[in-house]
């Protein structure tokens, strides 16, 4: 008589039952969790300053920086400054990868010079920018516009290309001209395309965006990180990378919802 393994091992069966109610993002953060808070535990690493790094240090010191106002000038501070980053890579990279989409012989030119620049890292423009731009804010703005451009312009171009020449041809055949032709077939053609460049360029920008707020700002996640460190308060750093973490997940999730509603109407 063969005995199955439910029957066996009944434990087994009721935790398969728990684990399929959580849904599957949530399982992978839970083992992190888990994982987390083991390689901080004390018996692991019986290290005190470990213990400031332990997953409910941190959440303690998040949950106290956000109660008391701490942290709410910084991510205000951090989100103007993506705002205003990828507003400016909108700005240039929209209006490029038309042309380049619409026009391939300026594309053919260009493509050497632009996957150049396009080969080397942001963060390698730090010293020109504070050069050019001195200390703040616009050194910070420049960084993460030169970091977002890409995916932005890129998708764009490659869009623009793959537009069906028949809707092209039939805008044609009713006497549109080049401007009616391109805001009322290509633009709205290309909208997921360039909503894929966006969320590309969110995930760059954010990454991005910490080292860059350290060029000598003095406010800003990545300002934050700075001065928690300096004064050695590990679980407050800890909590500002869980705030990280989670702004950056919040906005790529609402990029997502965007292209889905688009797609959808």
């Amino acid at each position: 008589m063969t005995i199955s393994l439910r029957s066996r091992r009944p434990w087994f069966s009721g935790w398969q039952r728990i684990i399929q109610w959580i849904p599957y993002p949530l399982r992978g953060l839970l083992l992190g969790l888990l994982i987390w808070s083991a390689l901080t535990s004390a018996w692991i690493n019986p290290d005190p300053v470990w213990q400031a790094f332990a997953p409910e240090s941190a959440i303690a010191a998040l949950g106290k920086l956000l109660f008391n106002g701490t942290l709410w000038p910084h991510i205000g501070a951090s989100l103007q400054r993506v705002a205003v980053g990828l507003l400016a890579a909108i700005t240039v990279g929209v209006p490029i990868g038309l042309l380049f989409g619409l026009v391939p012989t300026i594309e053919r030119s260009a493509t050497g010079a632009l996957q150049f620049i396009r080969m080397i890292s942001p963060l390698s423009w730090m010293p020109i920018a504070v050069m050019a731009f001195g200390i703040g804010d616009l050194p910070v703005y420049f960084l993460l516009a030169i970091a977002a451009v890409w995916p932005i312009l890129l998708s764009t171009s490659s869009g623009t290309a793959a537009v069906n020449q028949k809707l092209l041809l039939l805008a044609r055949s009713l006497c549109a001209t080049r401007s009616e032709t391109i805001r009322r077939v290509v633009i709205p053609a290309i909208v997921p395309q360039i909503l894929v460049g966006l969320r590309l360029a969110i995930g760059t920008i954010w990454i991005v965006l910490v080292p860059a707020e350290m060029l000598g700002v003095s406010s800003g996640l990545g300002y934050f990180i700075l001065d928690t460190r300096d004064r050695i308060a590990y679980n407050e750093l800890t909590a500002v990378l869980l705030a990280i973490g989670l702004i950056g997940c919040a906005l790529d999730w609402s990029l997502q919802s965007l292209q889905k509603h688009w797609q959808l109407n």
